[in-house]
C-alpha cells in the first residue's frame, strides 16, 4: 500500500498567518513539513536510481495501490495523454487560450472609477454621433435605430423575420375584415412552416424585418415555426449574445484609446497662411470637416480616430493635407497610406506641390534607400502602399497616420492599421466607407465628420445601364473622343482585357489606347497612367485599380463591362473617376444578360440607379450593408449568428447593444475575499510527493498564479503537467479548487456554499448580467438549474452530491458562466 500524506481542507478562504519564518502557503499542509522533507531526502540518498525511472513512469495511485509496473508504461502513457486532451481543466485552458490571444493585447488596465469616467465619455459621444448622422432609417422609437422593413416594399416571395415568431415567406398584402368587426382592413399575409400567419400592415411596420444574409444565397436554411417559436428564441439569443461580445470588444478598443495621452499640438499661424493656399471656396461640410479635425488635434490629449467621408471629388484630400501640415510642422511624421501604388503617386504628387513652398518639410515616396532617412527622422512625410506597415519600416517620431480607402486593404493590415490607433494619431478618408466604420461612426465609437454637399461646379453622372452591345459601346466612346475627351474602360478581370484591346484597336484604329493593372511592374504602371493623366493615352482599358482617388479632369467617361461581377461599393468607387470638371460625364454599365444574374447582383444595380445623385456614397454604404459579403467586414465567426436573424434584425440589436453597454458590467471581487464553504480534504500519493521534490513551493506557487489571474494559473497548470505529467486526482481536486475560487473573483462571486442538495453563491452581479451569462451557457443542464434571487445565484440539483462530485459540478458550472466574460464590461 502506497503511504498517503493528507491535505489539509483548504474550502474556507485561505486567510494566511504571515510570519517571518513560514512561507504564506505552509498553511495548506497539515502535514510536518520536515517529516516530509526528511522522508524525501532519506529516500533519494537510499535509492538515487530509482529517481530517472520515476520520471519515465505514470505516478498514479488507484484506490490507495501506486501502478509502478513497467509492463503498465505504455499504456499509462497513453492513458495519460487521453486525459489531457478530454479532462475538464484542460477544456477550460483551452477555451481561456483562445480568448486570452484575442483580447488581452488590446485590453486596458483600469480601476472601476476610473472606467465609469470613460464609459460616461462612450455614452455622450454615442448621443453626438447618432444626433449627427440621423439616416433615413432610423424612426423615434425610444431613441433607438430602427432597421424595420415598410410592409409595402416587400415583394412576394421576400424572406422576412418576425422578432417573436421568425423567419417567414412574404405573400403578400390583402383587404380582410377582422373579427367582430364589418370594416375590412389590410393585412400583411406570411408563410411560415407550418401555416400562414396573417398580421396587419400598421402591426407589420412595427414587428417585420427584411431578412438579408451576408453571402449570395438569400435563401434560409428553414422557416420558423408558428407552433414552437423556442427555435427561434434559441437563434436569437445566440446572435445576441455574439453581438454582446463585439459589443465589447469595441468598448476595450475604444477605452484602450481614452486612456492614451499626447500633448495637443500647437497653434500657429503658419497653419492659416498653408490653409490660405488652397484655391476652391470650401463648402459648408468642408469647413466643417477643418474644424473637427484642427480641434481633434489642438483641443484634446486623447489620440484622433477621424473618419472623413465624402463623395469622390468632395474635398477630403484637402482636409488630410491640412492635418499633415499640423503634425509635421510640430516636428513629427505623417504617413500617408494608399492601396495602389497608383493612388500613392497621386497622393505624392499633390502633397509634393502643395508644400512645395516648404523646403524644410521633405516628402518621400516609398523606396529602399529612404528607410534610413525615415528611421533618424530626416523624412517628415512617407507616402506608400501597405508596405510601410511593415517590420522594415521603423519610425522616428510618427504622430499622424492618413488611411486611404481603408476597405481596400486586406484584414492583417487593417490588424496593423488598428494597432496603430491606439498610439498615433489616424485619420481615415472614404467615399464609401465599410460599413463597420459607418456604424461606428453612427454609434459614437468613432468620430466622423460627413462631406456631403459637391463642389458648386460639379454635374450629377449621367448613369445608363443596359445589356452589352457593342454598337453602344463605340457609340459611347465616339461620343467622348469627339468632343476631346478620355474614357476609362473597365473590366473585373485581368482576362478579358487583350479581348477588348483588340476589338477597340479595330474600332478605333487612330487612337493611344493602353492596358493598366495591378500585375504589371511598378514602373511599366506608372508611366501608363502619367501617359493618361497627361491626355497622350486616349482609351484606358484596366481593371478596378483605377477605383480609388484617380484624378483625372479630361476623362469624363467610364465603362464598365461584366457590373454584376462588382460589389456595389466598386462601383461607386468606379462611377467617380469621371465627373470631375464642370463637363457632363456618362456612366455606362453594362451586364451580359439579366436571366444570368443572381438576385444580389440584380439588387446592386437596382441601388446604383437609386443613387444617381451627387454624395450619396454614404447612404449607399448603408444600402451595401444589406448585400454585401459580411464576413469581410465583422469576420468569419459571426456570419454564423446574423444568418441566424439576418442582417436588418442583427444591426437592430447591435444598436440596442450598444445603447446599454454599461449595464452590462461584471465587477470583481479580490481572490483573498472568496469563501468556499465546502469542506473536502484531498490526499496526495507519497509517489507524487517524491516525484515533485519540492511540493510545498510548487503548491505555493500554484495560490500565487491563481490570486494574480486566470492567464497566470491556466499558465502554471500547463507547465506542472509539461514537466510532471498529468496530475493524480487528488493534485486535480486541489487544482479545481484554486480555479473554482479565481473564477468566482471574477465572476464577482464572493462565497460558495452547499446545504443539502442546494448550491448558493453571494455575488455582486445585477439580474441583466445573470441573464447574459446563462444565455452564452452550451449546457442545458447547467442552465436550467441556476436561479437568481437576491443577490444570489442558486442551484438546486437532483440528490446531494458527495464532496468531490460537488465541487466538479461547480467548477463546470463557473466554467460555463465564466465563458461569458468576453461578452461583459470587466471593470
Amino acid at each position: 500500500m502506497a503511504s498517503l500524506l493528507p491535505v489539509p481542507d483548504i474550502s474556507r478562504p485561505l486567510v494566511l498567518k504571515l510570519s517571518s519564518s513560514s512561507p504564506s502557503l505552509w498553511t495548506l499542509f497539515t502535514v510536518d513539513s520536515s517529516f516530509l522533507y526528511k522522508h524525501v531526502h532519506k529516500q533519494r540518498r537510499n535509492n538515487r536510481s530509482s529517481f530517472p525511472l520515476l520520471t519515465t513512469q505514470a505516478v498514479y495511485t488507484q484506490g490507495g495501490v501506486s501502478i509502478s509496473s513497467l509492463d503498465t508504461h505504455k499504456f499509462a502513457l497513453k492513458r495519460e495523454k487521453v486525459e489531457l486532451e478530454t479532462d475538464a481543466i484542460s477544456i477550460l485552458n483551452e477555451r481561456i487560450r483562445r480568448e486570452h490571444g484575442k483580447r488581452e493585447a488590446t485590453r486596458p488596465v483600469m480601476d472601476s472609477q476610473e472606467a465609469d469616467k470613460y464609459i460616461q465619455l462612450v455614452k455622450e459621444q454615442q448621443q453626438r454621433g447618432l444626433q449627427k448622422l440621423k439616416g433615413d432609417r432610423e424612426r423615434k422609437e425610444g431613441g433607438v435605430f430602427s432597421y424595420k422593413v415598410d410592409p409595402y416594399t416587400l415583394r412576394s416571395g421576400d424572406y422576412v423575420v418576425h422578432k417573436k415568431v421568425g423567419v417567414g415567406r412574404f405573400v403578400g398584402i390583402k383587404f380582410d375584415v377582422p373579427k367582430g368587426s364589418t370594416e375590412p382592413i389590410e393585412y400583411a399575409f406570411i408563410e411560415y412552416a407550418d401555416g400562414m400567419a396573417k398580421l396587419p400592415v400598421k402591426q407589420a411596420a412595427r414587428m417585420l424585418y427584411r431578412y438579408n444574409l451576408p453571402n449570395e444565397s438569400r435563401k434560409p436554411r428553414t422557416l420558423s415555426k408558428l407552433s414552437d417559436t423556442s427555435v427561434w428564441e434559441r437563434r436569437k439569443v445566440k446572435g445576441k449574445v455574439a453581438i454582446q461580445k463585439m459589443v465589447v470588444d469595441l468598448m476595450e478598443l475604444y477605452l484602450h484609446r481614452l486612456k492614451q495621452r499626447r500633448p495637443p499640438y500647437p497653434k500657429s499661424p503658419a497653419m492659416a497662411e498653408f490653409a490660405a493656399q488652397f484655391p476652391y471656396k470650401p463648402t459648408p461640410d468642408q469647413k466643417q470637416a477643418f474644424i473637427d479635425v484642427e480641434k481633434d488635434l489642438t483641443g484634446r490629449e486623447t489620440p484622433m480616430d477621424r473618419l472623413i467621408c465624402g463623395d469622390v471629388g468632395f474635398g477630403k484630400t484637402e482636409v488630410a493635407l491640412r492635418a499633415i501640415f499640423c503634425v509635421v510642422s510640430a516636428g513629427k511624421q505623417a504617413m500617408v497610406l494608399a492601396p495602389t501604388i497608383v493612388l500613392a503617386k497621386q497622393h505624392f504628387d499633390v502633397i509634393s506641390e502643395r508644400f512645395s513652398k516648404y523646403p524644410s518639410i521633405k516628402t518621400k515616396a516609398e523606396k529602399e534607400e529612404h528607410l534610413k532617412m525615415i528611421k533618424k527622422g530626416e523624412l517628415a512625410i512617407i507616402v506608400g502602399t501597405h508596405s510601410l506597415l511593415g517590420s522594415r519600416v521603423v519610425y522616428n517620431n510618427l504622430g499622424l497616420l492618413v488611411v486611404d480607402e481603408e476597405q481596400r486593404f486586406g484584414v492583417k493590415q487593417k490588424e496593423k492599421i488598428a494597432s496603430f490607433k491606439t498610439s498615433v494619431d489616424v485619420l481615415t478618408l472614404s467615399a464609401t466607407p465599410i460599413p463597420r466604420t459607418l456604424y461606428l461612426a453612427l454609434t459614437g465609437f468613432r468620430d466622423a465628420s460627413l462631406i456631403s454637399t459637391p463642389p458648386p461646379e460639379r454635374v450629377p453622372i449621367k448613369t445608363h445601364l443596359s445589356a452589352f452591345g457593342k454598337e453602344k459601346v463605340i457609340a459611347a466612346i465616339q461620343y467622348e473622343l469627339d468632343r476631346g475627351g478620355q474614357v476609362f474602360y473597365v473590366l473585373p478581370r485581368i482576362k478579358g482585357l487583350e479581348i477588348v484591346m483588340d476589338f477597340l484597336e479595330q474600332s478605333f484604329p487612330d487612337v493611344d489606347i493602353a492596358i493598366a493593372h495591378g500585375k504589371q511592374y511598378s514602373k511599366q504602371l506608372e508611366e501608363t497612367m502619367e501617359k493618361f493623366a497627361q491626355g497622350d493615352i486616349k482609351i484606358l482599358i484596366c481593371t478596378n485599380i483605377v477605383e480609388s482617388g484617380l484624378d483625372i479632369q479630361n476623362a469624363n467617361t467610364i465603362i464598365i463591362q461584366d457590373v454584376q461581377q462588382f460589389g456595389l461599393a466598386q462601383l461607386y468607387q468606379l462611377r467617380g473617376r469621371v465627373g470631375r470638371a464642370d463637363k457632363e460625364a456618362y456612366a455606362y454599365l453594362f451586364y451580359p444578360d439579366k436571366s444570368l444574374l443572381s438576385d444580389q447582383a440584380l439588387e446592386r444595380l437596382a441601388a446604383l440607379e437609386e443613387c444617381r445623385e451627387l454624395g450619396q456614397g454614404f447612404q449607399l454604404a448603408e444600402r451595401d450593408m444589406g448585400i454585401r459579403g459580411f464576413g469581410t467586414i465583422f469576420g468569419e465567426q459571426q456570419t454564423g449568428d446574423v444568418g441566424n436573424v439576418g442582417i436588418d434584425l442583427f444591426f437592430e440589436m447591435l444598436f440596442e447593444s450598444l445603447s446599454k453597454v454599461e449595464e452590462h458590467r461584471v465587477v470583481s471581487v479580490p481572490y483573498q475575499s472568496v469563501q468556499i464553504d465546502i469542506s473536502i480534504n484531498p490526499r496526495l500519493p507519497s509517489e507524487y510527493i517524491y516525484y515533485l521534490e519540492n511540493p510545498m513551493e510548487i503548491i505555493n506557487e500554484a495560490e500565487k498564479a491563481a490570486e494574480k489571474d486566470i492567464w497566470s494559473l491556466v499558465q502554471f497548470t500547463e507547465n506542472l503537467r509539461r514537466q510532471h505529467g498529468k496530475e493524480p486526482y487528488s493534485m486535480e481536486i486541489l487544482l479545481k479548487k484554486l480555479y473554482v475560487r479565481r473564477m468566482a473573483a471574477d465572476l464577482g462571486i464572493s462565497r460558495i456554499y452547499a446545504s443539502g442538495k442546494m448550491v448558493g453563491m453571494e455575488t455582486n452581479i445585477s439580474k441583466r448580467v445573470f441573464k447574459l451569462m446563462t444565455d452564452s451557457m452550451t449546457s442545458d443542464a447547467h442552465r436550467n438549474s441556476l436561479l437568481f434571487e437576491e443577490d444570489q445565484i442558486k442551484a438546486e440539483l437532483l440528490l446531494e452530491l458527495p464532496r468531490e462530485q460537488l465541487l466538479n459540478w461547480i467548477f463546470q458550472c463557473l466554467a460555463e458562466l465564466h465563458a461569458s466574460l468576453p461578452a461583459l464590461i470587466k471593470y
